[in-house]
């Protein structure tokens, strides 16, 4: 690891490490939590493309929740990036939960995929 990183990237750089160890050629779902909103991505690494995306900033989901930050927008977000993957014919991920620890809002999203019908 680089000399210089935050404790965040180096995280990180450490869940990405492992997921590409077994990803075996499996899309990555990578999530990004803000302070206001929260992010998610259903990235093909081996084609270096964006499959399918959803954040708590878009406009349907927006009038719907309260705020962009709390578990039940993160729930909302799953539901709505597994609808999206399994459109584009993406059925079985790997989950990069990109440095949080897996609990409140990323475990609310994680939760919603799966029952949203992506595997992990």
């Amino acid at each position: 690891m680089a000399k210089g990183l935050s404790r965040t990237n180096r995280r990180r750089t450490r869940v990405r490490r492992s997921i590409r160890a077994v990803a075996n050629g499996r899309p990555r779902l990578s999530v990004f939590r803000s302070s206001k909103h929260i992010y998610v991505q259903v990235i093909d690494d081996t084609a270096g493309h964006t499959v399918a995306a959803a954040s708590s900033m878009e406009k349907d989901l927006r009038g719907s929740l309260k705020t962009g930050a709390d578990t039940a927008a993160a729930k909302e977000v799953g539901r709505l990036v597994a609808e999206r993957a399994k459109a584009a014919g993406v059925t079985k991920v790997v989950f990069d939960r990109g440095g949080y620890i897996y609990h409140g809002r990323v475990k609310a999203l994680a939760d919603a995929a799966r029952e949203g019908g992506l595997e992990f």
